[in-house]
């Protein structure tokens, strides 16, 4: 009898735990369920190769970044193969908070000052908010400052308006999985009066400044394909819609590499593009990757972290 009641007992008490447990697990599954959990690092890096990622900067970060351009491979061993020759933007960039990033910036190729302002709109994220991709809004401003003369060696004298481009830009992306990652970028550039190199000029640096500003519209593609913890291929198109486009401008397109070393990053790629501002590098190309005008580039980052998270 004793036995029977201790058996009675056990099943009591087992019974009584497993619905505790089923409790505590419930509860478990309905706080997941009102979790919200969000997508990080879609891209390593606030730029893909040339352009942006939706990647901002987190708050009080600074970043240094460092981008260097040579000359086209195609100029053989004499220019040993482009690297006699080269163009440089230095930039720093800010996160004022996590979502909101600006940033300035100076390149050689027309002496050329830039600004950007950065905010991420939208979020990837799974749970209670199920957002399927995230979304950053670009916008930027360049002002070239090189001196130019016209076909006469007369100087031009341009007012700052003249000298200045401005894009804005939504770039939206999706990360499919931990290696791989794609974004779409639309870009609207509202150009400068700086049209293009002048057929008549006796330098075949001398710019001739068009009587009207230009506008152009551009559909960006990128993805990255992470090969290994610390490397990762990257790609990057920039697609002009044909009836913005300039009859001598071609199409950028870049290939590269990334290389994640402690707080560096390095990426080394190839590119039909000279400049580095967006104006530039999407409407100024004026070379293809089938005539052998491809140019080898790298950047290097440095992140700081310059005030309290």
């Amino acid at each position: 009898m004793r036995a029977i009641k201790l058996v009675i007992l056990l099943s009591f008490l087992c019974a009584r735990s497993a619905a505790q447990n089923d409790t505590t697990l419930m509860k478990q599954l309905e706080e997941d369920s009102n979790r919200t959990t969000y997508t990080t690092a879609t891209f390593k890096s606030t730029r893909l190769i040339t352009g942006h990622t939706v990647e901002t900067l987190g708050k009080g970060i600074l970043d240094v970044r460092i981008l260097h351009r040579f000359a086209p491979i195609n100029g053989g061993i004499y220019e040993f193969f482009g690297l006699d020759d080269a163009s440089m933007r230095m930039g720093f960039d800010y996160g004022i908070t996590n979502d909101i990033m600006v940033g300035v910036g100076r390149s050689t190729f027309q002496k050329t000052y830039d600004g950007l302002f950065k905010m991420k709109i939208l979020k990837q994220s799974t749970g209670a908010v199920n957002m399927p991709v995230t979304m950053s809004f670009v916008s930027t401003i360049a002002v070239h400052t090189e001196k130019t003369t016209d076909a006469y060696d007369h100087r031009i004298n341009p007012s700052f308006i003249d000298m200045s481009s401005f894009t804005e830009q939504l770039i939206v992306g999706r990360k499919f999985s931990n290696n791989f990652s794609l974004q779409f970028m639309p870009i609207y550039i509202f150009h400068d009066k700086v049209d293009s190199i002048n057929a008549n000029s006796r330098s075949k640096d001398t710019l001739f400044y068009g009587s009207k500003r230009k506008n152009t519209m551009a559909l960006g593609f990128g993805g990255r394909w992470k090969v290994s913890k610390r490397v990762a291929i990257n790609v990057e198109y920039y697609y002009q819609l044909p009836d913005t486009k300039s009859s001598v401008s071609c199409n950028s397109l870049s290939v590269g590499i990334d290389l994640e070393t402690g707080g560096h990053i390095f990426q080394m790629h190839f590119t039909n593009s000279t400049g580095m501002t967006e104006k530039v590098f999407i409407t100024d190309t004026k070379e293809k990757w089938k005539d052998g005008y491809v140019r080898f580039g790298f950047n290097i980052s440095r992140v700081f972290r310059v005030a309290k998270h």
